[in-house]
C-alpha cells in the first residue's frame, strides 16, 4: 500500500460543451513535470460531478468531445515513472446521470429535484438508495479492475435530504419519521456512510492493498474505511485561518492513518485564473507538516490538457523547498499534553466559533494540545478543557473520574459540566459548585481576586457572553466573582438602555477552583470569538498555569501571533516556529508573506531525555544551548515565516 508525502488533487469537472477535452494533453510532459516536483500521489478525475468519464467506460457516459482514454494514457504514464495515481469519482452530484435517469436524483420536501440556487454543481444532486447506487459501484469496480491505480477517491458523499419513493420506504421499514427534515438527513448520511463502506469493500476485493479515501461522510464513521483521511481547506474563501487549525487538532486524535491537508493553487474552487502567492500555499502546507499531516495541493487541469507552467513552476518551487526538511517531517507525531473535549458531531467540529476561539486561544498562549471527541483516548493529557457547552453523558462521567482520580486538572466554562438535562453538574462533589440556573446580567462583568489577577487591570472587565449562576460548596474557593451593571440592555418603553457600566461586585462566583477543577461561569471562549479579549486570554493562562506550570515549550520575545508546534521521532523533537500573519484586505484573507522575528528564546521540557544537539534545518546549523530546571534552551537569533529547531 502506497503511503502518500506529496500529493497533487487536479479538479476536472468539464462542461458537457466542452468541444476539445485532451486535445492538447501531452501526458509525458505533464507526468515528467509534476516527478519533478517530487510528487509521489496524483488524484486524478475517472469520472467528475457532470457525470461524464475521461476513460472508455461501457458502464457511464464519455465525455463527448474526449477522442481517446485520457485516464488510461495517464494511468500508464503514472506506472512506468512511480507516480501513484487515485482515480477520482463525485458520488454526490451527477449532473449527465441525473438528467437521463431522474428517478436517480433526490426529492426535497417540497416536491423538486433541482436545488437552489441553480448556479452551483450542487444543483442536481443524486439519492443513494435508487438504481444510481449500483452504476456508481460499477463503475469504481471498473477503474480499479481496468487501469493500474493506488487509489480511489470517492467526494461529495454529502447527506443531502431526499423524500422518493424508495427512501421513504425504506425509513418506513425503519420506523423512522420520514417528514421530519433532521430524521431524512441523518438517514441520507447513514446511506451515505453504508455506500462508502461497500464501495470500499468491493475494490479491496479487486486490490487489497488499494488507498479508499471518502469525502464529506464524518471521519469517525469511516475510521475503518479510510486508507487515509483528507483536509480540505481554502482559507482565501472557505473557513478562513481558523479552520485548519481546528482539524488539524483534532483529525490527528482518530487513528495512526496518514492526514493529507488540501489546499488549493487558487483561491477557490472553479477558479482556473487564481494562483496564490508563493508565502500563501507554503504556509498552509507547513501549518500542516508541524500538525502531522502531508502536503496535497488542489489544482484545476484544463479541458484541453494545457500545461500550466506558471502553476507547475510554482508548485515545484513550494515542494523542492520542503522536501529539503523531509528527514524531521517523515512519520513525526505532534506531542501534545492538553485536550479541548468536542464530543459533537462533524458538522458541529467545522462551524463552531467556540472551537475556534478556544484553539485559537491555546495556540497563542503556545500550548501543546489536541482537539478530542469520545472517539479518541485521553488518558494521555495532563489537562482536560470543556468549552462552554459540553454536557456531560455516562461516558464522559466516567473518563473525567479517571482522569481527576491520576491527580489530572479540568477546566470547564458556561454550562460544561452539567447534565444532559440542565439541572445539575454531573460532578457536583468534584465540581465544587451548584448551578443555580441562567444568569441574567447583559452584559457581565467580573473581578478577579489576588491569586489570579497576574497581568490584569484592577476594573471590572467585560465577559462579552452569557453564563450561569453558581454556589460554591463548602472548601471550593472562589476566584473571581460577578459584578452587576446598573441596568440590563434593552428597550423599557422609553429609552434605549444601551450604555450599561458596572455598579457593584456580587457575591455570585464568575471563577471557582475544587481541587484540580476549574469553572468559569460566562462562556469565556465565546466572548474571546465575538470579542478577541486579551484580558479573557490572560485569567484563562492564569488558571492553566495554576495548575501545569511546566508546561512542555516556554518562550520568550515571541510575538503573540506566532505558533510554537512540537513534533516528536525516536530520539529527537522538533519545534516548528511560526511567524505568519493573515491580513484580511477586503472581503479575502491573504498571507503574502512572512514576518521576521529576532532572538527568540525557546525552552523545550527534556521529558527524562538528554538532547546532545540543537540546531536549525535544514542546513544542521548548530545552536548554542544550556539545560536549566528540567528544560533544554536556546535561542534563535533570526527567523522570517517558519524555522524548523531540532532537539537532538
Amino acid at each position: 500500500m502506497h503511503h502518500p508525502k506529496y500529493s497533487l488533487f487536479y479538479d476536472n469537472h468539464t462542461m458537457k460543451a466542452v468541444p476539445d477535452v485532451g486535445a492538447n494533453f501531452d501526458v509525458d510532459a505533464f507526468t515528467d513535470r509534476i516527478k519533478h516536483c517530487g510528487v509521489d500521489y496524483l488524484i486524478f478525475h475517472a469520472r467528475c460531478n457532470q457525470g461524464l468519464a475521461y476513460y472508455d467506460t461501457k458502464i457511464g457516459t464519455k465525455h463527448p468531445s474526449l477522442a481517446y482514454d485520457l485516464f488510461g494514457k495517464l494511468s500508464e504514464a503514472c506506472d512506468k515513472k512511480g507516480i501513484a495515481l487515485a482515480a477520482y469519482f463525485n458520488a454526490g452530484i451527477s449532473s449527465e446521470e441525473g438528467l437521463r435517469h431522474r428517478d436517480w436524483t433526490t426529492l426535497y420536501f417540497d416536491g423538486r429535484s433541482l436545488r437552489e440556487p441553480r448556479l452551483t454543481p450542487h444543483v442536481r444532486t443524486m439519492c443513494y438508495n435508487s438504481g444510481y447506487r449500483d452504476h456508481l459501484m460499477a463503475m469504481v469496480k471498473e477503474v480499479a479492475g481496468n487501469y493500474r491505480i493506488a487509489g480511489v477517491m470517492i467526494d461529495c458523499l454529502i447527506n443531502y435530504p431526499c423524500v422518493c419513493p424508495v427512501c421513504v420506504k425504506e425509513m418506513k421499514e425503519s420506523g423512522m419519521d420520514w417528514t421530519d427534515l433532521n430524521v431524512v438527513t441523518r438517514f441520507s448520511e447513514a446511506s451515505a456512510v453504508r455506500l462508502a463502506k461497500d464501495i470500499a469493500t468491493e475494490v479491496k476485493k479487486i486490490a487489497p492493498d488499494m488507498l479508499i479515501s471518502n469525502n464529506y461522510p464524518s471521519y469517525e464513521e469511516l475510521l475503518d474505511t479510510n486508507s487515509y483521511f483528507d483536509v480540505v481547506c481554502l482559507p482565501a474563501s472557505e473557513g478562513n485561518y481558523d479552520f485548519l487549525p481546528v482539524m488539524a487538532h483534532y483529525v490527528r486524535t482518530l487513528s495512526d492513518m496518514p492526514v493529507l491537508n488540501m489546499t488549493g493553487r487558487f483561491y477557490e474552487w472553479g477558479d482556473f485564473g487564481g494562483l496564490l502567492p508563493e508565502e500563501a500555499i507554503k504556509s498552509e502546507l507547513l501549518y500542516g507538516l508541524a500538525n502531522g499531516m502531508r502536503p496535497n495541493i488542489g489544482g484545476h487541469f484544463h479541458p484541453r490538457g494545457d500545461l500550466e507552467v506558471a502553476v507547475l513552476d510554482r508548485i515545484e518551487k513550494i515542494y523542492k523547498e520542503i522536501q529539503t526538511n523531509e528527514e524531521w517531517y517523515d512519520n513525526a507525531k505532534a506531542v501534545t499534553e492538553i485536550a479541548v473535549v468536542y464530543p459533537k458531531s462533524i458538522h458541529n467540529i467545522k462551524g463552531s466559533e467556540v472551537l475556534r476561539a478556544a484553539v485559537r486561544m491555546l495556540s497563542e498562549l503556545k500550548q501543546q494540545f489536541d482537539v478530542v471527541t469520545l472517539a479518541s483516548d485521553w488518558s494521555k493529557y495532563e489537562v482536560l478543557i470543556f468549552p462552554d457547552s459540553i454536557l456531560f453523558t455516562e461516558d464522559i462521567i466516567k473518563r473525567v473520574k479517571t482522569h481527576l482520580d491520576e491527580g489530572k486538572a479540568v477546566i470547564s466554562t458556561g454550562i460544561s459540566g452539567l447534565n444532559k438535562e440542565q439541572t445539575v453538574f454531573a460532578l457536583e462533589r468534584e465540581w465544587g459548585v451548584k448551578y443555580m440556573g441562567r444568569n441574567e446580567y447583559d452584559p457581565a462583568y467580573f473581578v478577579v481576586g489576588d491569586r489570579l489577577n497576574q497581568g490584569l487591570p484592577e476594573m471590572p472587565l467585560s465577559l462579552y457572553s452569557s453564563g450561569i449562576e453558581l454556589h460554591a460548596l463548602e472548601g471550593t474557593r472562589v476566584e473571581a466573582n460577578l459584578v452587576k451593571p446598573y441596568q440590563n440592555r434593552g428597550w423599557d418603553g422609553t429609552y434605549a438602555i444601551v450604555y450599561t457600566p458596572p455598579r457593584e461586585i456580587t457575591s455570585k462566583p464568575a471563577l471557582t477552583i475544587n481541587g484540580k477543577v476549574a469553572h468559569f461561569s460566562h462562556e469565556i471562549f465565546s466572548g474571546y470569538f465575538e470579542k478577541a479579549s486579551v484580558e479573557l486570554r490572560r485569567i484563562f493562562s492564569n488558571v492553566l498555569h495554576a495548575f501545569f506550570s511546566e508546561t512542555m515549550v516556554k518562550c520568550e520575545n515571541l510575538p503573540i501571533f506566532a505558533r510554537v508546534f512540537v513534533t516528536g521521532q525516536p530520539n529527537r523533537r522538533m519545534v516548528h516556529l511560526f511567524s505568519y500573519v493573515p491580513e484580511t484586505r477586503g472581503k479575502t484573507p491573504m498571507i503574502e508573506e512572512g514576518v521576521e522575528i529576532h532572538h527568540v528564546t525557546i525552552m523545550i521540557r527534556n521529558d527524562n531525555k538528554t538532547f546532545s544537539k540543537v540546531y536549525l534545518a535544514p542546513e544542521k546549523r548548530n545552536l548554542p544551548f544550556e539545560r536549566i530546571q528540567g528544560y533544554t534552551k536556546t535561542i534563535v537569533d533570526r527567523s522570517k515565516g517558519y524555522s524548523l529547531i531540532v532537539f537532538e
